[in-house]
């Protein structure tokens, strides 16, 4: 089937092959008639399938075809992070750039201003966070007289981040009467309970088995140590020559950490997360879909939304908590049927995070590489690594051998009293030798003596003397 036999317009043909797509995905080819006769769709499909050209080439065709009657949007696209409703956007303008049509994102972190002035202009297609939506509203900056469509994009994950009580207060602020749109990546039960209270007699498109990965993605996994894993990713880059690579961490400061110690390895890097100015996190995106920036370290704020052409690689450095999150990492490559490789490093610890997500795919991961060549390599490779950072060990570090030895030209002599350790004597101190507790004072006996050893100072004889013979009386 082609993009002719849909029905679509001439414009949004041309866009389309401009774009380079013959053909439309499977959602995409049940999806598109549906929302065109006007029905509420509950789609789910494998990330990087084309939902979004599912539900946006309908829209713009519906709306090329009727005048807009008000300056309010007549649909309304809600997305859960910002990255996600700006390549929703760039989708909306790209296939619509020949049509008389406006579309706008609006998110957080940025001006309010100026997104108010735009929106007082009049708009077509709003695409928005639900966060910042409210915001406007509240500010009675935007109309939703004239909706027609509201649109859930990445459903699953919006209930993920909390988003349901600004789902449900923007539920309240639009009109009942639209047309209903809701796609997901997974299904869950929340998923259900929310199409059952938006959705009427909606249309269900399933073009995929649940909470899969595309089969256009190699999936693999290293069993490494912890510690080793920095070691092993810069390894696999510089071996494998790697152009590009979408890294996820677990924590933003994690990613900042790695993508530090990567550029320290001589592999040009770049991080993005959540803590990350609006403005940051555009340059580093931008840097790496130019190929400036080789590898982009992320936080799963980066695991939607993302459309990065022909990405070969995604590599998982920390194993997600949540097993869906895995899904929608590594479908950031192998995206419109394009081959992709996921790489896994997984930890002893990780173990049972990864028995979690081979039960959801319903499939085994198979580790890959000589562990004990690799182990070789990195342990050479931890002693020529230019990290840069300060060694654990102060024993390690230059100029600290003759502390250790003792001497401070290092002698031979130092060396073997470290080699042959003096015994631990209880009488002498509570700690082994080296500590920097003080060791402590013999016990005095009564006569002011010490037990089994020499007698105190003379400056102490007097005070203890006086001492005994108040005790006394």
């Amino acid at each position: 089937m082609s993009f002719e036999k849909l029905g679509l317009r001439a414009e949004l043909l041309k866009a389309l092959a401009q774009k380079g797509y013959a053909r439309p995905t499977p959602i995409q080819a049940q999806a598109i008639p549906a929302i065109l006769g006007g029905k509420d769709v509950l789609g789910g499909a494998q990330t990087g399938t084309g939902k979004t050209a599912a539900f946006a080439l309908p829209i713009l065709q519906q709306f090329s075809e009727m005048r807009a009657q008000g300056k309010g949007p007549r649909a309304l696209v809600l997305a859960p992070t910002r990255e996600l409703a700006a390549q929703v956007c760039d989708s909306f303008q790209t296939y619509g750039k020949r049509l008389n049509l406006r579309s706008h994102v609006v998110f957080g972190g940025v001006g309010i201003n100026p997104q108010i002035k735009t929106l007082s202009q009049g708009i077509d297609v709003l695409i928005a966070t639900p966060g910042r939506l409210l915001d406007l509203s509240g500010r009675r900056a935007v109309d939703f007289r004239n909706l027609e469509c509201l649109v859930l994009d990445e459903a699953d994950r919006m209930l993920d981040m909390g988003f349901i009580h600004d789902i449900r207060k923007i539920l309240k602020l639009i009109p009942a009467k639209r047309q209903n749109l809701l796609f997901s990546a997974t299904y869950s039960p929340d998923i259900k309970r929310l199409s059952e209270d938006i959705l009427k007699r909606p249309e269900m498109i399933e073009v995929a088995r649940r909470n899969t990965a595309a089969e256009t993605v190699a999936q693999s996994a290293y069993q490494v140590q912890k510690n080793q894993k920095r070691i092993l990713l810069s390894q696999l880059a510089q071996d494998g020559n790697w152009e590009q690579a979408l890294v996820f961490t677990r924590t933003k400061h994690g990613a900042n950490r790695l993508a530090t110690q990567l550029a320290s390895d001589g592999i040009d890097s770049a991080a993005i997360h959540g803590n990350k100015s609006q403005a940051a996190r555009e340059r580093a995106l931008s840097a790496f879909k130019n190929r400036s920036v080789r590898v982009l370290v992320a936080t799963d704020i980066a695991a939607r939304g993302l459309d990065i052409q022909d990405l070969p690689f995604v590599i998982n450095y920390e194993l997600p908590n949540v097993p869906e999150d895995y899904v929608h990492r590594i479908g950031r490559t192998g995206r419109a049927g394009k081959d992709g490789q996921a790489i896994s490093l997984v930890s002893q610890e990780e173990n049972k995070l990864l028995w979690r997500i081979e039960k959801l795919l319903g499939r085994k991961i198979d580790f890959v590489g000589d562990e004990k060549s690799f182990k070789a390599n990195a342990k050479h490779q931890s002693k020529t690594s230019r990290s840069g950072s300060k060694p654990k060990n102060r024993s390690t570090s230059k100029g600290s051998q003759s502390r250790q030895s003792g001497n401070r030209n290092g002698s031979e002599g130092g060396e073997e009293r470290n080699a042959k350790p003096r015994k631990w004597n209880r009488g002498e101190s509570n700690r082994q030798p080296g500590s920097r507790h003080r060791k402590r004072r013999p016990a005095l006996s009564k006569n002011g003596g010490s037990e089994g050893g020499p007698k105190p100072p003379n400056r102490f004889r007097k005070f203890l003397s006086k001492r005994a013979q108040a005790s006394a009386r």
